[in-house]
């Protein structure tokens, strides 16, 4: 497999900037001058004494990027992302191809980035894997909306619930363009009996950011139940996912 610009050697985040850069062509030669050094100094400890929350994004960006650019500023490459995605949420979740469109972005930030995405997800499953989903509604969307509120192109994904409503399984089933996403009821149903599951919910975002349901997204979701309802399978609601907010088709009265 070839090398993209980082070793698994990498250096710890708070470790002292020293470490032998990951980002090719992207250095400061010889030693890392002291405004740079006493300014990842002060954000460490702003960050260890504050948390998150004493930080605005682009300075918590550049924590994340002290870690792929060890030995150069990166407070205008921190700007940089922030500016052309508009968030650090998104920029965490941006696509690896449009991270790489952006000067200064080499393999080894987007592989950070890309961690951090994947830890908040991770975290964000734990709350509601094997638990029942119906009392921890809140916890799931909060997953829903971490792992797929900011992406460019809609997902489809499918939750897979036991008898007794415990989440067993949380499923990718497709991926579409910026307004659409192929779903087909037959595959959905197969993939329940397959797990055993006894109820399902789906979930997909609208990349506009407004969780209205089109036409298709109603006429999916009804040939989904029926399908379902056949072979006993219950469908408990189908969420929408926005960039702020949800919607039910259960709570608002689509099923």
């Amino acid at each position: 497999m070839a090398q993209h610009g980082f070793n698994d050697s990498a250096p710890s985040l708070f470790a002292p900037d020293g470490d032998e850069d990951e980002a090719a062509g992207a250095t400061l030669s010889g030693k890392l001058p002291s405004y740079i050094g006493d300014h990842r100094k002060r954000l460490r400890a702003r960050f260890m004494e504050g948390g998150a929350t004493a930080m605005p994004d682009y300075e918590l960006l550049e924590l994340v990027l002290f870690r792929a650019i060890p030995r150069q500023d990166v407070k205008p490459l921190a700007r940089l992302l922030l500016d052309t995605f508009g968030d650090f949420n998104r920029v965490v979740s941006a696509s690896p191809a449009r991270l790489l469109m952006v000067k200064g972005v080499g393999d080894a930030v987007v592989l950070e980035l890309k961690v951090i995405e994947a830890s908040a997800q991770r975290l964000m499953r734990a709350k509601v894997m094997n638990r029942p989903l119906l009392s921890s509604w809140d916890a799931l969307l909060d997953y829903c909306h971490t792992a797929m509120s900011h992406r460019e192109t809609e997902q489809f994904r499918i939750l897979f619930l036991d008898r007794k409503n415990v989440l067993i399984a949380d499923e990718e089933q497709a991926k579409g363009t910026v307004d659409h996403v192929p779903v087909y009821p037959r595959e959905v149903v197969k993939r329940a009996l397959e797990l055993n599951a006894s109820a399902i919910i789906l979930v997909h975002n609208h990349p506009s950011g407004d969780p209205t349901p089109s036409d298709a997204d109603i006429s999916m979701t009804h040939q989904v139940r029926d399908a379902a309802q056949v072979l006993g399978i219950t469908l408990h609601d189908h969420l929408i996912i926005g960039k702020s907010r949800e919607l039910s088709f259960r709570s608002n009265g689509y099923l």
